[in-house]
């Protein structure tokens, strides 16, 4: 049986509504929430992308969700299933704070394979939308969300997205309302990367790191040393081999962990991104101790 949750509605007139919300000039007239509120004035960063993504992409976003959890930063995104999914999962992850902003009623589930992430947001973070309870997610609901997303962020960063993706609207948001947009770069073959690349080449901020984010809201991260308590049991393993075989490839890793290759080169993607692991010609990996 799915739980019912109070649903708490922050006018426009009202001292919670978010300020920059109502300088929009397409502003919600409410927000019909669940969870806690306050969030709405804490700092935040948006984190977003395609539903369909590689597995590169579906890490890099949990991680930069547990690295802004990490840094006491709150990740914005939509539930939607892919990028946005594991990204909230990644700040839940690290203990952190997470807003998912809906294109239906607070009360729905939407995509209801969900249905477990919007349990854990609602008891742990903020689920929010302009649209009032009961009413059922609509195409055109997506885009007039994606508005929001970029005005209760900082900083928006699309991690993957393909040549029409909604995320590139929340991108476009963010630009109009004078927010700093970043995009992780991609394989020029890659059609999950089409987006992202196009979005650099039109002048967005290149992700090297997770740490840009907070760089570029003047956050100094946090030090966090690479030890068993905060890497993944997948990227301890990675660390295992490499350290009892030395140098290794994408293959050897794929061989004796059982695990794909595309899976593989998804993980020490992530852990270069982290700073973790480096690589030399012939995708070579080596870890940085």
């Amino acid at each position: 049986m799915n739980k019912t949750y109070n649903i708490e509605v922050i006018k426009k007139t009202d001292n919670m509504f978010p300020w920059f919300l109502k300088e929009m000039e397409d502003a919600p007239e409410a927000l019909f929430c669940i969870g806690d509120i306050s969030l709405l004035t804490n700092r935040a960063a948006a984190v977003v992308g395609a539903r369909k993504c590689s597995e590169y992409g579906r890490q890099t976003a949990l991680k930069t969700g547990e690295m802004l959890a990490q840094n006491g930063v709150v990740t914005v995104s939509g539930m939607a299933v892919g990028i946005d999914s594991a990204a909230h999962a990644g700040a839940l992850k690290a203990g952190g704070k997470t807003i998912a902003v809906l294109g239906c009623g607070p009360d729905i589930c939407y995509p209801k394979v969900n249905r477990r992430l919007y349990e854990k947001i609602c008891e742990r973070g903020l689920v929010v939308s302009e649209f009032k309870p009961g009413t059922e997610a609509r195409p055109w609901h997506f885009p007039m969300r994606n508005r929001i997303i970029a005005a209760l962020s900082e900083i928006v960063t699309v991690i993957e997205a393909m040549s029409g993706s909604g995320a590139l609207i929340t991108a476009l948001k963010a630009a109009e309302q004078g927010k700093e947009v970043f995009a992780l770069p991609g394989n020029i073959t890659s059609p999950f990367s089409e987006g992202t690349n196009r979005l650099i080449y039109d002048g967005a901020g290149i992700l090297t790191k997770t740490e840009d984010i907070l760089y570029a809201m003047d956050i100094e991260p946090a030090s966090i040393l690479t030890t068993e308590k905060n890497v993944g049991a997948d990227e301890l393993e990675i660390l295992d081999n490499i350290r009892k075989y030395g140098d290794v490839s994408i293959e050897f890793l794929s061989s004796i962990m059982g695990k794909s290759p595309s899976y593989v080169s998804g993980i020490v993607s992530v852990m270069e991104l982290k700073g973790i692991l480096s690589y030399s010609m012939g995708k070579i990996f080596i870890a940085k101790f």
